[in-house]
């Protein structure tokens, strides 16, 4: 066990603050005695609110700052959202330890409206993520996709202002902050299949540093990596960055895992979809071929569109 606290860095949202809250006490629970210290650090993500993720750098824009504070030893572990990870990490850091997934889904939240289908035609359904506008346009082209970033408090206020009609938000952020109850409904996972990893939380830290890794151990849940292995696999094999709509929902039955992927072309046009059922250990393998056969499906439209 380390000798002087636990340094824990998170970015300075509310979601984050609430998330990072939860893993430290999570990570003291499982090493009675051991003290913490939260150590926030802002992201350029957090400073570029005015512009998509997919115009700026994409989903490093989450992790850069807290990575480079972990080469600094300014901090011995950060705290992600798993879906903001970028899908090759930095050389000699490593995800520590992925805790037990919450609910993938997204919730629906509008002023009046209870789902799409309630939504009149020309609606504007507000939301800066590729995956979640190419699904709405998807099932609905007669709506209109509006740029919407913010943390959920700001999304939720510009949908009271009237900025759009709708939105759509992680029902496991939400819940996170006490605010489930603002959804409307919550989405099936046929009606609009979750980000890559969504709905868990990682921790990242040095490879080297056995100590940190040692006291991470406790907590990691071992289905929940499987799924999230499979997952990411699936996003490696498609080069997959936020300026590519993908999503992919790995499930556990038993020993047996089955993985879900959809890649699109931004406006919902078309999209393509693979599946895969196997032995959970087989995970990696799994994600590779449903990522492959995702590609080749696709095409040289992939290339055009979505690299």
């Amino acid at each position: 066990m380390i000798q002087r606290p636990l340094r824990i860095g998170t970015r300075g949202s509310p979601m984050a603050l609430a998330q990072t809250g939860m893993v430290r006490d999570r990570i003291v629970a499982a090493n009675p005695g051991l003290e913490t210290e939260i150590v926030v650090i802002t992201t350029v993500a957090d400073k570029i609110l005015d512009r998509p993720l997919s115009e700026i750098g994409g989903k490093g824009l989450f992790t850069k700052e807290l990575e480079q504070a972990l080469y600094a030893d300014q901090i011995d572990v950060a705290v992600h959202s798993m879906k903001d990870v970028e899908t090759w990490l930095p050389e000699g850091l490593v995800i520590a330890c992925i805790l037990a997934r919450d609910d993938p889904r997204d919730a629906f939240l509008a002023r009046e409206a209870e789902g799409f289908a309630d939504l009149p035609a020309g609606a504007r359904v507000g939301t800066s993520s590729l995956r979640r506008g190419a699904q709405v346009l998807m099932h609905r082209p007669d709506l209109r996709i509006v740029p919407l970033r913010g943390n959920a408090n700001t999304r939720m206020r510009k949908l009271e202002e009237g900025a759009c009609d709708a939105t759509l938000l992680a029902l496991a952020g939400l819940q996170r902050l006490g605010l489930e109850g603002m959804a409307r409904s919550v989405l099936s996972v046929d009606e609009m299949l979750p980000a890559v990893a969504q709905g868990a939380l990682g921790i990242e830290c040095r490879e080297a540093d056995a100590d940190v890794r040692a006291l991470l151990a406790p907590i990691a849940c071992a289905r929940t990596t499987t799924a999230i292995g499979a997952e990411r696999a699936l996003l490696a094999e498609l080069d997959g960055s936020c300026r590519t709509p993908i999503a992919a929902l790995a499930q556990i039955d038993g020993d047996i895992l089955r993985l879900d992927g959809l890649l699109f072309l931004p406006d919902g046009s078309a999209h393509w979809a693979a599946s895969r059922t196997g032995a959970a250990n087989d995970a990696d393998a799994l994600g590779r071929e449903a990522g492959a056969e995702l590609k080749r499906a696709a095409g040289d439209t992939y290339s055009r569109h979505l690299q």
